[in-house]
C-alpha cells in the first residue's frame, strides 16, 4: 500500500508539473532602469592612452576595441551606438567607481581573477580578450631569458593590479631581487620606462606593444620578453547581483560572435534579414522572434548591434588586428573552430 500511494503522488506531481505552463519571471535589473531613464550607459574605461582598445581621436571621439564594446551594450538597450559616456578611469579607481555608481559598466582591460571575484562585490562577465601578462625590457641590457639577468631590476608596475602580484611571484619564484618602482597613472609610468628610471616594465602584452609602438623613439630598442607570467582574460566587469544587466552584456558579445561564425557582416546584414532562408540568421537577427524578449529588449537588438558596430572580427582588425596600426595578430581570440578559445553559447 505505501508503495502505491508513493507512486500515486508521484505521477500526480508529473501530472501537475506537466498541466501548469512554465512563465519566465524577469525582473528588470535596475541598472538597465537608469540607463533607460537617463538613456545613456555611462561605461568605465581607460585613461585615454591604451590605442587599440580605448582612447579619443583629434575630435574627441572615443575609439578602441573596448570602447566598441561599451558602444554596442548601449545599442542593446537604447538602439544607437552613440548614447555613452565614457568614463576615463585609473586601475585604482575603476572598482570604486563602479561601486559607487558612477559608471554602470567597466569594459577596461580588467583581468578576471578570483580575488576580485570573490572579495570585490562584483560580477565578471564572459571574457572577450584572452592574452597574458609580460614584461618589456631595454634591449641594451641583453635580457634575454629573465632569471637571474634580472637581479636587482627597477621593475616598473600599477598598483593593485594582476601584474603588481605577478611580478612579485616570478621575482619570488626565481629567487633575486627587484626594486618596485609603483606608478598609478599609465602616462607617467610609459615616461618612466621610456627615461630609464625602470629597467623593465610588467604589462599585458597587446599594451606593452601599445608602448613601443606608440611611444619609444625607436621601437626596436625594446624587447617583449618571449613568455608570459600570467594569463590574462579580460572581461567587463558588473556590480554584485546585477544578473539580468549582466545577461545582457554577455550575451551582446556572444551575438558579435555568432555573427562572425555565421558570417553576417556590416555589409550584408541588411540583405540577409531580407532574404535569408538560414533558421540561425533568422532567429539571431530578430526576423524570428525570441532573442529579444529574452532579455527585456527589441527583438531587433542583434542587428541594430551588427549594423552599427559589427561582428567580432570586425572590431578586431579594425582596432587592433590587420587593419590597425597594432596589427595584433588574433592568436587565442579566434573563434574555436579556426584554433582559439572564444565559443558562443547558443542562440536557442
Amino acid at each position: 500500500m505505501r508503495f502505491k500511494k508513493f507512486f500515486s503522488y508521484m505521477a500526480l506531481g508529473v501530472i501537475i508539473a506537466f498541466s501548469v505552463p512554465i512563465q519566465s519571471v524577469r525582473a528588470q535589473s535596475s541598472t538597465v532602469d537608469a540607463i533607460m531613464k537617463r538613456g545613456q550607459l555611462n561605461c568605465g574605461t581607460g585613461q585615454g592612452n591604451y590605442h587599440g582598445f580605448a582612447v579619443p581621436d583629434k575630435q574627441g571621439i572615443w575609439r578602441g576595441f573596448d570602447v566598441e564594446f561599451c558602444r554596442a551594450v548601449a545599442v542593446a538597450i537604447l538602439g544607437d551606438k552613440d548614447k555613452v559616456k565614457f568614463v576615463a578611469l585609473s586601475s585604482v579607481q575603476r572598482f570604486p567607481a563602479l561601486q559607487s555608481g558612477d559608471v554602470d559598466l567597466l569594459i577596461r582591460t580588467t583581468t578576471w581573477t578570483l580575488t576580485r571575484d570573490t572579495d570585490l562585490g562584483f560580477q565578471f562577465g564572459q571574457p572577450n580578450f584572452f592574452t597574458g601578462l609580460g614584461m618589456m625590457v631595454h634591449k641594451k641590457l641583453g635580457v634575454k631569458e629573465g632569471g637571474k639577468e634580472l637581479d636587482g631590476a627597477a621593475v616598473c608596475v600599477f598598483p593593485g593590479t594582476t601584474s603588481e602580484k605577478a611580478i612579485a611571484d616570478y621575482f619570488r619564484a626565481h629567487k633575486i631581487s627587484y626594486k618596485p618602482v609603483v606608478i598609478e597613472n599609465a602616462k607617467e609610468r610609459d615616461e618612466a620606462y621610456l627615461s630609464e628610471r625602470c629597467d623593465l616594465m610588467a604589462a599585458f602584452v597587446p599594451g606593452l606593444a601599445i608602448v613601443r609602438a606608440y611611444s619609444a623613439k625607436n621601437p626596436d630598442d625594446h624587447v617583449i620578453l618571449p613568455f608570459f607570467l600570467e594569463k590574462e582574460p579580460l572581461a567587463p566587469v558588473v556590480r554584485q547581483g546585477d544578473d539580468d544587466f549582466l545577461d545582457i552584456v554577455n550575451w551582446v558579445l556572444f551575438a558579435t560572435l555568432e555573427a562572425e561564425e555565421l558570417g553576417v557582416t556590416t555589409e550584408n546584414v541588411d540583405d540577409l534579414r531580407k532574404n535569408t532562408k538560414n533558421p540561425k540568421i533568422m532567429r539571431l537577427l530578430g526576423t524570428t522572434p525570441g532573442v529579444g524578449k529574452k532579455l527585456g529588449l527589441r527583438e531587433e537588438w542583434v542587428y541594430n548591434v551588427i549594423k552599427q558596430i559589427g561582428n567580432y572580427a570586425e572590431i578586431f582588425e579594425r582596432n587592433l588586428g590587420k587593419n590597425s596600426k597594432l596589427k595584433l595578430d588574433r592568436n587565442y581570440n579566434h573563434l574555436w573552430s579556426n584554433g582559439g578559445v572564444l565559443y558562443v553559447m547558443p542562440f536557442s
